[in-house]
């Protein structure tokens, strides 16, 4: 198979643009990227948990959603970025603690739209939350990646 990136970039370099962001704040790292998917973790703990001690469905969907941009963005040719314009998560299993992983796939590139599932799993390789992104590609000249 061959590769869908279109961008120079390294997993230091994605993650060292989490600096100062929400991504940082909770704690989201790459930590590999295939030929067509993009994966990172997240973990379970007191910046994840909603008030009965349980992973918040929307810190799944932050998951998601930096998955699904970061790996559309980097599937762009120069000079082009990729933004959400819709996101759907269904939270399946329930999570205490540890951590999650997220794997990002396109289902769809397209010119001017793209279109990613997002898989996040437990610990336990327990599928967890299943989520599908839709992104415009849009230009943009900035070095964001």
């Amino acid at each position: 198979m061959m590769s869908i990136w279109k961008k120079s970039f390294t997993l230091e370099s994605l993650n060292a643009k989490r600096a100062e962001t929400l991504i940082d704040h909770l704690d989201i790292k790459f930590t590999e990227v295939s030929d067509d998917s993009i994966t990172g973790t997240m973990p379970v703990d007191a910046r994840t948990h909603q008030p009965m001690g349980l992973l918040h469905g929307g810190a799944n969907v932050v998951l998601a959603e930096t998955l699904g941009s970061v790996g559309a963005t980097l599937a762009c040719p120069e000079g082009f970025a990729c933004v959400g314009i819709e996101i759907n998560a269904n939270h399946m299993k329930s999570v205490r603690s540890g951590h999650v992983t997220g794997v990002a796939k396109p289902l769809h590139i397209g010119r001017s739209t793209q279109v990613w599932e997002i898989k996040i799993y437990t610990d336990q390789q327990v599928l967890s939350c299943s989520s599908r992104i839709t992104l415009s590609t849009i230009p943009y000249e900035a070095d964001i990646l």
